[in-house]
């Protein structure tokens, strides 16, 4: 039985939505457990409550359980979720990322299956770049990249094909995805649910 820990960041509500759809198609797929969690906010309360979207969001998902590497070494599969920065990803998922040196040097992620997703403001605003930075934190895991590719239908949808994960244009809009970036996070999540799963059996036959 496998583990999902869907690991997010958003301000407004797009990247969330696309977390939520991820873990839920990880529970569809077959996940023993999922756990949707949000890394911590580092802005400053006046930066928040400033935009209204973005205090509306916050308030909305307060109740949503913040990340913490204890979850990292509980799961089988990691599903990283953020905004772009600068072609970056966001400082709050890079923070979290950055308390993780204590399970990284006793081996601890080596073997997870992983994947990640992003939403940008506009087309060609960064999104593959910041997915291309996220994998360079699981190279230095040594965790099995886990992308969506071109394996399903959905990816030749003219509103996907992004072979490195499922990304959103907001168009600077809240929690504004369209239904076939969602159909890609899907897919995304349930690749790497089924990955992980034979991952597992394998191990369990070899034992």
């Amino acid at each position: 039985m496998t583990n999902v820990a869907v690991i997010y960041y958003s301000s407004t509500g797009n990247v969330h939505s696309m977390a939520k759809a991820a873990a839920q198609a990880a529970e569809k797929a077959g996940a023993e457990e999922v756990r949707l969690l949000r890394a911590a906010e580092l802005a400053p309360a006046a930066a928040v409550e400033s935009n209204p979207d973005w205090a509306r969001h916050a308030s909305a998902t307060a109740e949503v359980p913040e990340a913490s590497v204890a979850d990292l070494e509980w799961a089988d599969v990691v599903l990283l979720g953020t905004p772009t920065r600068f072609g970056l990803p966001a400082a709050q998922l890079k923070q979290f990322i950055d308390t993780t040196g204590g399970l990284w040097a006793e081996g601890k992620l080596v073997n997870k299956v992983v994947s990640s997703f992003t939403s940008t403001s506009a087309c060609h605003g960064g999104q593959e770049s910041t997915l291309l930075a996220l994998n360079n934190t699981f190279y230095h895991w040594g965790s099995t990249i886990v992308p969506p590719g071109f394996a399903d239908p959905v990816q030749f949808d003219p509103a996907n094909g992004n072979p490195y994960g499922a990304s959103s244009i907001s168009d600077n809009s809240p929690d504004n995805v369209a239904s076939a970036n969602l159909a890609a996070v899907e897919f995304q999540a349930r690749r790497a649910v089924e990955t992980a799963s034979a991952l597992l059996r394998g191990l369990a036959t070899t034992a």
